[in-house]
């Protein structure tokens, strides 16, 4: 008979009778219990045997203990008792009846656009009250994450959470977390800090909109390395319909570069919560457990109908029509947000409004899609695109072909970042205070090449103000139905 088996039937300190096994990790198995004395379910993960006997162990069993039980929040599963009996360390947690949300995930897949986004925000409402009390949770996965009969997600399994030491930063050296969602500085054994949870909630929205973690490999190690070294598969590809505001915050959400992501859970919970408005506004109402979160979202950012729906009307009439998800795509999208690195990583460029796009064809037939134009500067950065013609061979067979932008007035640019699913084409960037069919009235700035996703280029104007900015083609790539070149987004930097 097993050692959990045993143990069922044990009543634990003559008050909390161990009833069935809920589940077993590394350093301890969780049972079903009833607390004999307010007689009522509760959890209680006993720390095996074997563990308890190694100091540092029993050590990280009763931090954890000692950390949950100083947090209180909805989205926390709370630690109601701990103690030791009978060479048994064990910690009390409420009973959460229902499932975990790795559970769910497999269960039914990628998950409602909106039910995804809400459970983000619950998990960094909890995850942020740990950040303020200057824990870091260190190992955020599905699996650590229980969903009540509510619908609502309470974060759990604090045991191998560290109090944030005094430069604000936790020890190097170990290597702790699940490797499907560890954070890059945490896979290397660097320091961890509250972005690291971020990366990890990232990868769990990544998740839990896709069904599926973004890499595979024959190794954890391989995973972790992943992690390290290669960009999330594009979440738009994966799941076509999810906004590009959805789409941004896992883009910045899980930057390499920690300096490059949201620099705590607050600012992560804001573009969230933008974000549920975008996709709310989208479909016209509310769906699944989504509703139960809007129910708490603060002013402004309100519940839009106490329902399991609401019309598509009340929808409008509280978001500003439509204009309002624009707006909120604008917002997110704009500002500081990185994660490409390049011109605009450091945060210290600021973002030009584009106005307008412009086909630009002079010695062709004068029309290069120009019904796609707009998509090139729409703010959505993977999900739309303006694309040139098909053409049969590498060489457009004239000089070029391209795109230009308005930024409303004349500005000094720095930097420009292209978003393109094809790479290798090859572009000069010029700019002009009037447009002109003539590219001899253009003033060329810089010559480059689209590598893979994201380009960053630097802009050498010599300080001289131009109002549009034309991204000149002169050399096509190979696309899956000939030579040719696309625009998902153009950003422009002063």
């Amino acid at each position: 008979m097993s050692v959990s088996a045993q143990m069922i039937g044990t009543v634990l300190s003559d008050r909390y009778r161990l009833e069935a096994k809920l589940g077993s990790g590394g350093m301890s198995t969780v049972y079903l219990a009833r607390d004999e004395t307010l007689d009522r379910p509760v959890a209680v993960k006993v720390m095996h045997r074997e563990m308890s006997e190694q100091a540092d162990q029993l050590q990280r069993f009763r931090q954890e203990a000692r950390a949950v039980a100083k947090l209180s929040h909805p989205n926390v599963v709370a630690v109601i008792d701990a103690g030791e009996d009978g060479g048994h360390p064990y910690i009390v947690f409420e009973y959460i009846e229902g499932e975990t949300l790795k559970q769910r995930i497999g269960r039914l897949g990628a998950l409602d656009v909106q039910d995804a986004i809400a459970y983000a925000i619950e998990i960094a409402r909890g995850v942020c009250t740990a950040h303020e009390r200057n824990m870091v949770h260190r190992d955020i996965k599905p699996q650590n994450v229980l969903i009540d009969p509510e619908g609502r997600a309470k974060v759990t399994d604090f045991g191998i959470a560290r109090q944030l030491e005094q430069d604000g930063v936790t020890a190097t050296g170990r290597v702790l977390g699940t490797t499907d969602y560890v954070a890059p500085e945490q896979a290397m054994g660097r320091v961890v800090d509250p972005r690291s949870d971020v990366y990890s909630l990232g990868v769990v929205l990544y998740e839990m909109l896709t069904g599926d973690v973004p890499f595979h490999a024959d190794s954890q190690v391989g995973v972790a390395m992943k992690h390290v070294n290669e960009d999330l598969p594009d979440v738009q590809r994966r799941r076509p319909e999810v906004s590009a505001a959805v789409a941004t915050v896992v883009e910045r959400a899980t930057a390499k570069d920690p300096e490059q992501r949201y620099q705590d859970v607050e600012a992560m919970i804001d573009d969230l919560q933008t974000a549920l408005e975008v996709e709310a506004s989208r479909a016209g109402h509310a769906t699944g457990e989504a509703t139960s979160v809007l129910e708490t979202v603060p002013l402004p950012k309100r519940k839009l109908a106490r329902g399991r729906r609401f019309t598509i009307a009340a929808a409008l009439l509280l978001l500003g029509v439509a204009a309002a998800a624009v707006a909120a795509v604008i917002l997110i999208s704009g500002g500081d947000v990185g994660g490409g690195g390049g011109a605009n990583g450091s945060g210290n460029e600021n973002r030009i409004a584009l106005q307008a796009a412009n086909d630009f064809d002079p010695v062709g037939d004068a029309e290069e899609h120009p019904d796609e134009v707009g998509l090139a500067v729409d703010g959505n950065p993977t999900g739309t695109a303006w694309t040139t013609e098909n053409y049969e061979q590498l060489d457009y067979g004239k000089e070029g072909v391209g795109l230009y932008v308005d930024a409303g007035r004349p500005v000094v640019a720095t930097a420009m970042q292209l978003r393109t699913s094809d790479a290798g084409w090859e572009f000069d960037v010029y700019g002009a205070r009037e447009p002109s069919d003539s590219l001899d009235d253009w003033t060329r700035l810089v010559t480059g090449k689209t590598t893979e996703k994201i380009t960053d280029v630097s802009l050498d104007t010599a300080n001289n103000e131009f109002r549009y900015y034309l991204i000149w083609s002169t050399s096509p790539a190979e696309t899956d139905d000939g030579f040719g070149a696309s625009i998902s987004d153009i950003r422009l930097f002063d």
